[in-house]
């Protein structure tokens, strides 16, 4: 061999032989689960702070009340009492433990300061992006899709209703539960034990203690055996479906026997959950089937259209009568076209396996059976939607492939829509931030009486459900108030028609508008409307007393209490007496089934009655009921202060006014004092709400100390409260009148004042 050749075959062997001296600058940075965590990082740092205007909204009163704010089951110490009660009831018409033991947790942690319980939905959210991109990135080996699934998981405006409204705690965590049931399946399907399999049930089981839509998941984890663990026995041609992480096959009798005690758990969960909604399901006579399947049709092609034009995102009440036949019948067109075409390219598998995980996710609350009143609903789409994901994101990673797109226009596509969306999101949030933001929203977009009730209790209830800015731009307390008739007339004019069509269906709701119009007419004067509207409501509540006493009992009650103070107020005395009597044997018997629930609805009544039993100069009478008034809500605000600390000085107010006409002033001023205290708290925390209150509270302590002789301490009070006063006349003029009543009493002391 010449020199020469020898020469060229030597510099050719250097030119591939690696240099270890210097490695390459071309390979990636981040690699296996680096890039894994780093990216898990990432997309939730985006999702918090997407979602972080959240933290700033107060609760709502639709759910969170019950859930929260007004729980009293919730509010005590965290203890085997609270463990029990969460376990064995089914209070709000659901059996989800987990779900009130992690609310009992918040109200440990940030007590009735929503700002808490809305991070902790966020993260739980966030939490779950992260934990669907490493299971979509596990199984198959593809990050780029997986990750796009996931982001259009946390940023979809869809999901807003599931994190922004602290009562669908309950979604966010029984999905949490779900994918780490899914994440545990996966780990037994590499290698199959009972103990990896009893921690899959153990997940599953969590899942459905925190909300019992994920009954699925039996059936999701068939799909799963399918793509992308394929652990079925059929071959797999197309490149790129397959995990790689050596599952084992299986035979489909084996894959569906180890199903069979998970369909226990979701058997005894749907059980579980009929009982404890029985009263929340509505009747096929209420609801014909037709209706209900043709919503349910209706359904799927709306939850498909949200997802890829997420407009007019609000409630949806379900429709009483047929819907339009081009709505069913084109859904339908559309639902079974999806299906033709994925059993048609089936070999890609992904696009059967998220289509089906799409319908059959959804059938728990597509309305076959109905409960409450809302057809659909976006929190119903938190994981459906995935599936739809699932085909999006890898149809159009297939689709790059195929057109050989450089990675960098891949990622360029997907920020764009991602960024539309999550403006969207933003949007969407804000209509979150309190009830009449959410009812205005959801009326703007059609037009049922159960908006109108709500915007018009939002507006009679500015204390709980309009936040600060909105009652600082609204007006007048009396614009408010006749906007709120407005509301409630129209609903009251929505509701009759259906009430004379299906009373047992809308009649409670009739019964519960005209409430809410009698209370206002009593708040505004208009003394002949509220008791005509009283009297309905009334005469509507002992009839379904009688058909359900378990469900109507409670409101019985109350509307006899609304009743009775109507009658105080026209100087019916009698009359009054009788329907506070009533009202008050029933609370009684109530807060000894369920004191928790209605001690304070009793607290109420007793003060009620207190009033008029000094009107009829019962004074004794009265004493007796202010003192058991007085003990249940020093109880209830010791729980909750939060909650409570109002109806406390609420009731000292009134026993400070009979001590003071029994003359007893150390007792007055003792009960006054107090009163004056708590509403220095809450007026630094609501001034807008509680300022009113503070200024009564100082003019009665004056008064007091005035009839005491204690002229420089009255003097203190007088002035303070005409300030407070001067400072509220100026946004409504109702308080000129209690400024002319301190300036006179002022006036008066000069008088008293010895000469200098």
């Amino acid at each position: 061999m010449s020199r020469t050749k020898t020469f060229s075959r030597a510099r050719a062997q250097a030119r591939k032989r690696p240099n270890s001296k210097a490695p390459s600058r071309t390979g990636p940075f981040l690699t296996g689960k680096k890039l894994y965590a780093a990216l898990c990082v990432l997309l939730a740092l985006a999702t918090v702070a997407l979602y972080s205007p959240v933290i700033g909204h107060s609760f709502v009163v639709l759910d969170d009340r019950e859930y929260v704010t007004a729980n009293p089951d919730i509010h005590g110490t965290l203890g085997w009492s609270t463990i029990h009660w969460a376990f064995t009831s089914t209070y709000a018409a659901n059996w989800h433990p987990l779900t009130w033991l992690s609310h009992a947790v918040d109200y440990q942690l940030f007590g009735l300061n929503p700002a808490g319980h809305h991070l902790d939905s966020l993260l739980i959210h966030a939490l779950n992006a992260a934990l669907l991109f490493l299971l979509l990135g596990w199984g198959t080996k593809r990050v780029g899709p997986s990750l796009l699934v996931a982001a259009l998981f946390a940023v979809h405006p869809i999901n807003v209703e599931s994190v922004a409204w602290v009562a669908e705690r309950k979604n966010v965590l029984s999905t949490l539960f779900f994918f780490l049931a899914i994440g545990a399946y996966g780990w037994y399907a590499r290698k199959p034990d009972w103990r990896r399999y009893l921690l899959v049930a153990a997940l599953f089981a969590a899942g459905l203690m925190a909300k019992p839509m994920v009954i699925t998941l039996p059936f999701v984890l068939l799909l799963l055996d399918y793509w992308p663990l394929n652990r079925t026995p059929l071959d797999v041609t197309q490149s790129g479906l397959v995990s790689s992480n050596d599952v084992p096959r299986v035979a489909f009798s084996r894959l569906l026997l180890e199903k069979i005690p998970l369909l226990f758990l979701s058997a005894a969960s749907a059980w579980v959950t009929l009982k404890a909604q029985r009263t929340a399901v509505r009747s096929f006579e209420e609801l014909p089937l037709t209706i209900r399947i043709e919503n349910a049709v209706v359904a799927y092609g709306l939850y498909l259209w949200k997802m890829l034009w997420p407009a007019r995102l609000a409630f949806y009440p379900h429709s009483v009568i047929a819907l339009p036949a081009w709505q069913w019948i084109l859904s339908a067109l559309v639902l079974i076209g999806v299906t033709a075409l994925v059993v048609a390219f089936r070999r890609k598998r992904y696009l059967p396996i998220g289509w089906f995980w799409f319908l059959g996710t959804l059938i728990p609350v597509i309305g076959l059976v109905q409960v409450g009143e809302y057809a659909m609903a976006d929190r119903y789409a938190y994981v459906p939607l995935i599936g739809i994901f699932v085909i999006i994101a890898w149809g159009l990673a297939d689709l790059a492939e195929a057109k050989k797109v450089r990675p960098v226009w891949r990622v360029t596509l997907a920020l764009c829509p991602l960024a539309a969306l999550g403006c969207v999101t933003s949007r969407q949030m804000s209509y979150w931030d309190s009830d009449y933001d959410l009812w205005s929203h959801t009326l703007a977009l059609a037009e049922n009486p159960l908006t109108h009730n709500a915007l018009g209790v939002a507006l009679m209830h500015t204390d709980s459900e309009m936040s600060r800015h909105e009652l600082e731009n609204s007006g007048t307390e009396q614009n408010r108030m006749d906007e709120a008739r407005q509301h409630f007339e129209r609903a009251l004019e929505l509701r009759r028609p259906l009430a004379q069509r299906d009373p047992r269906a809308y009649l409670p709701d009739m019964a519960r508008t005209l409430n809410n119009l009698g209370n206002l007419d009593r708040l505004q004067n208009r003394t002949d409307e509220a008791r005509q509207h009283c009297e309905e409501s009334l005469k509507i509540y002992r009839q379904l007393a009688q058909q359900n006493p378990d469900e109507y009992v409670p409101y019985l009650a109350a509307t006899l209490n609304n009743l009775g103070s109507l009658d105080r107020l026209q100087n019916h005395l009698d009359e009054a007496r009788r329907h506070y009597e009533e009202a008050l044997i029933i609370s009684r018997q109530l807060a000894e089934q369920n004191p928790a629930k209605y001690l304070p609805n009793m607290a109420m009544m007793l003060n009620e009655f207190g009033l008029l039993d000094a009107m009829q100069n019962r004074m004794d009478e009265a004493r007796q009921h202010y003192e058991e008034a007085l003990k249940i809500d020093r109880q209830l605000a010791e729980q909750s202060p939060s909650v409570y600390l109002p109806d406390l000085a609420m009731t000292l107010i009134n026993f400070g006014r009979l001590d003071a006409i029994q003359n007893q002033m150390d007792e007055a001023r003792q009960h006054y004092e107090e009163a004056l205290k708590i509403h220095r708290q809450l007026a630094e925390q609501n001034p807008a709400v509680y300022l009113p209150d503070l200024a009564m509270t100082l003019n009665n302590l004056g008064k007091v100390d005035r009839l005491q002789n204690r002229i420089a301490e009255s003097r203190a009070r007088y002035q303070e409260a005409l300030s407070l006063f001067r400072n509220l006349v100026q946004s409504d003029n109702k308080y000129a009148g209690d400024i002319a009543k301190v300036e006179a009493s002022l006036e008066e002391l000069d008088e008293r004042a010895p000469s200098k």
